[in-house]
């Protein structure tokens, strides 16, 4: 099955509000209605409207929908993330068919039999008691965030017996995909990997808490990156052409000549991922170092420029 962009379709931003999520069907739904418009595919159209509106126009649909978009790509083959497992089995609550008024399986594969026709949009539940939630804090390393392997998470995931009485602590053991774009303090849920329900009852959520590590040369500012270039007091004056690390390699960084010390220059697209798959800035911070001794010989040098440049820093102190 393919995933649906839900806020593409309607064709409002992410962080839209119920009242321009509503405004913004309303107008697919009359432009496309299968009654009165002769657009070409208005009744697909119309019901991928009415879907989306569907999964957005509820706090509880809507933010089960949030957790998994990230996972997607709209019209791309879905695949969510590890240990999720869709509502649906892949249409399940609607036969695997799209008759009038059922949504595609893509929608059932998230919120089962939650639609239209099903009980006021209400799933049928269990009696039984849902499992506790677990969270535990990942750390991982910024070149991680780069990348599309799997990390392997290890946390405690509680037990209860039927009384609903904790009895152990297993340890229980997943390969997480992190997400494209991730920041840090980001909160991730994985649905159903926490700790198992009793009566019948669903598994709890595993909650993950991303922690940038500490770089030894890279500082964070959202989605850009800031290193500090150390730069001979020469270097800063007549320019030099300097290899620069950053996350994936080095780049090659032309310091102009008479560069300041503490000047910021900036590299397009060696920062982070953010959530639109864009890297951002790379941040060069230029830093004077000294040498740390010198001869008779370069102390006169240096006495010499001093004359010769008839320079006076404090002149507006």
């Amino acid at each position: 099955m393919d995933f649906k962009d839900y806020y593409k379709i309607l064709g409002v931003e992410p962080t839209a509000d119920d009242k321009t999520i509503k405004a913004a069907y309303r107008k697919l739904a009359r432009k496309y209605h299968p009654d009165v418009s002769k657009e070409k595919d208005a009744e697909a159209k119309f019901k991928d409207a009415s879907e989306a509106y569907e999964a957005l126009k509820s706090a509880d649909k809507r933010a089960e929908y949030d957790d998994l978009r990230k996972y997607g790509q709209h019209g791309q083959p879905f695949q969510g993330p590890p240990g999720w497992q869709g509502r649906g089995g892949g249409g399940g609550g609607f036969g695997g068919g799209q008759d009038t008024g059922d949504f595609s399986d893509f929608f059932s594969s998230i919120f089962g039999n939650r639609g239209p026709g099903f009980g006021g949009g209400e799933s049928r539940r269990s009696a039984g008691r849902r499992g506790q939630d677990v969270e535990m804090e990942l750390g991982i390393f910024l070149e991680e965030t780069l990348s599309n392997e799997s990390k392997k998470v290890t946390f405690q995931v509680p037990q209860y017996n039927a009384a609903g009485q904790h009895v152990s602590n297993t340890s229980k053991s997943l390969n997480v995909k992190i997400p494209a774009g991730v920041a840090d303090g980001e909160r991730i849920r994985l649905k159903g990997q926490g700790a198992p329900g009793t009566g019948g009852g669903a598994n709890g959520d595993l909650f993950l808490i991303i922690r940038f590590a500490p770089h030894p040369k890279f500082d964070v500012e959202g989605e850009n990156l800031i290193i500090t270039l150390p730069l001979a007091p020469w270097e800063l004056a007549l320019g030099a052409e300097v290899a620069v690390p950053t996350l994936t390699g080095k780049i090659n960084l032309k310091v102009p000549a008479g560069s300041q010390n503490g000047q910021r220059m900036r590299a397009k697209g060696h920062g982070l991922l953010n959530k639109k798959g864009e890297r951002g800035f790379l941040f060069v911070q230029l830093k004077a170092v000294m040498p740390k001794a010198s001869d008779d010989e370069v102390k006169a040098l240096w006495q010499e420029l001093a004359q010769k440049a008839a320079f006076d820093p404090r002149e507006n102190f």
